[in-house]
């Protein structure tokens, strides 16, 4: 008889570390692409679906929602580190600026879940972490450069490019069948206005602190973040429901601040077993 690990045909040991490798590969390309479809509140299950495996897999392999979206999306959160620090590198401060601010804007078009997460508080790793910490810092400097050169409005704060992500994700949710392009319009013209040196003085920029209940508060709409008082409903394989979890969010946020425009996270109760 064949023992356990082992094929009732052959008596061999299957390898089960290679399978679990190949399903973990499998979650994690699939992920990429229905987040990228439908934004990080796309149901687990569609996930499980398009890798080819069981539900339960997909939850033992990333027991909650925060796992698998910084998994999945830590590259292009690398990917934005590396686009402030390209930014940087530009001799001229304002098209650094511009060039930084025109990039983000054009990965948010082509990525739902990227454009989520951009716009989400709630560290859904240590490194994801760590690169928004990077990015922010840099992306500060950006930012004090190009005022210093007299090229950047001097009301200008970070927390004005974080208003500047949740508006043009916004024209590219509601023009992305009809005039997918409108967005370059949009930022273009926001540039413009960041640029002027004659406009008319600003309203008070939303303070740090509620740009962080802002940015969770979206986390918790998406399906990400963690249980908050008047929150109910774990959800494990059977359903995707309401935000649950144990951890809470931690720091300030927005790109001035310690949680920036690149992190997200959910807990969900992993299912039951299943081979994979």
């Amino acid at each position: 008889m064949a023992g356990r690990g082992e094929s009732a045909e052959t008596g061999c040991r299957r390898p089960l570390r290679a399978d679990a490798e190949r399903n973990r590969a499998a979650i994690l390309a699939a992920a990429r692409q229905v987040f990228a479809e439908h934004g990080l509140e796309a149901p687990l299950e569609e996930i499980a679906v398009r890798a080819r495996v069981g539900i339960a897999t997909l939850y033992r392999r990333f027991p909650d929602r925060e796992q698998l979206v910084a998994a999945a999306l830590v590259d292009k959160i690398t990917q934005y580190a590396d686009i402030t620090e390209q930014a940087l590198a530009v001799a001229d401060p304002w098209a650094g600026f511009a060039g930084f601010v025109e990039r983000i804007c054009e990965l948010q078009a082509a990525d739902r879940g990227l454009a989520d997460l951009l716009c989400m508080a709630l560290p859904a790793s240590e490194e994801v972490e760590r690169l928004r910490n990077v990015a922010n810092e840099r992306l500060i400097c950006l930012i004090d450069r190009a005022k210093a050169a007299g090229q950047l409005r001097a009301d200008f704060v970070g927390e004005d490019v974080l208003l500047l992500l949740i508006a043009s994700a916004a024209v590219v949710d509601i023009t992305r069948l009809d005039a997918p392009d409108a967005w370059r319009r949009f930022v273009a013209l926001t540039l413009d206005a960041f640029r002027r040196e004659t406009g008319s003085p600003l309203p008070p920029p939303p303070s740090t602190g509620q740009m962080t209940s802002a940015m969770r508060r979206l986390a918790l709409q998406r399906g990400c973040g963690a249980r908050m008082a008047g929150n109910a409903g774990d959800s494990g394989p059977a359903g995707d429901g309401g935000p649950a979890g144990d951890s809470g969010p931690a720091g300030d946020s927005g790109p001035a601040g310690d949680s920036g425009p690149a992190a997200a996270s959910h807990r969900q109760r992993p299912g039951k077993d299943d081979r994979g």
